[in-house]
């Protein structure tokens, strides 16, 4: 142990900032206040500082979507200031501007329907029907582009980062099942 705090000592983190990191802060309705910028982000003013602009990230986006919100500060390397432990229990205005940010980072067009899957040089190249309209984008075969979220649930991520879901892979067309076999 005494090796541990003599390399935290050389590296210049005290245990203050150690406590800091490992301690989880949950944000109360009461004494934080979440207001939309200018330019629409999100900012923060809670009892002790004011944050310019925050990132909202869900910590269990599949399971629990509306609880255990992470709220971090942009400007200083996503270091966590908080966390909103249920969503339902802020207010009706803080609820919005939260699913705003939550929506916009979290957009998952839902493939409802494959024209085409092509797969050339290590990539397969989509052809989609989505819930926001017609796409084609591109994943890499050798990457962990499409994950299995249950036995019918794929969420598969193209080259530029972006989510894609299929919600039920039962209720594709046997032909686009079959376009799907590669990945399953």
């Amino acid at each position: 142990m005494s090796k541990e705090i003599n390399e935290r000592k050389n590296v210049g983190v005290s245990q203050e900032a150690v406590d800091q990191m490992i301690t989880t802060r949950l944000l109360d309705d009461a004494k934080v206040r979440f207001i939309k910028t200018e330019g629409g982000f999100l900012s923060l003013e809670t009892e002790e500082k004011k944050y310019a602009r925050v990132k909202v990230l869900r910590l269990f986006p599949f399971t629990d979507p509306n609880r255990y919100i992470s709220v971090r500060d942009h400007n200083d390397k996503d270091r966590e200031i908080g966390v909103i432990e249920d969503l339902a229990a802020m207010s009706e205005e803080t609820q919005k501007l939260i699913r705003e940010q939550l929506d916009l980072y979290y957009f998952t067009p839902v493939i409802t329907k494959i024209f085409s899957i092509k797969d050339e040089y290590g990539y397969a190249y989509f052809h989609v029907m989505t819930d926001a309209g017609e796409c084609k984008f591109a994943i890499n075969m050798g990457a962990n582009a499409v994950a299995r979220l249950s036995d019918t649930r794929l969420l598969i991520t193209d080259l530029d980062e972006n989510r894609f879901e299929v919600r039920d892979v039962s209720k594709l067309t046997v032909k686009e099942q079959r376009r799907l076999d590669l990945f399953m």
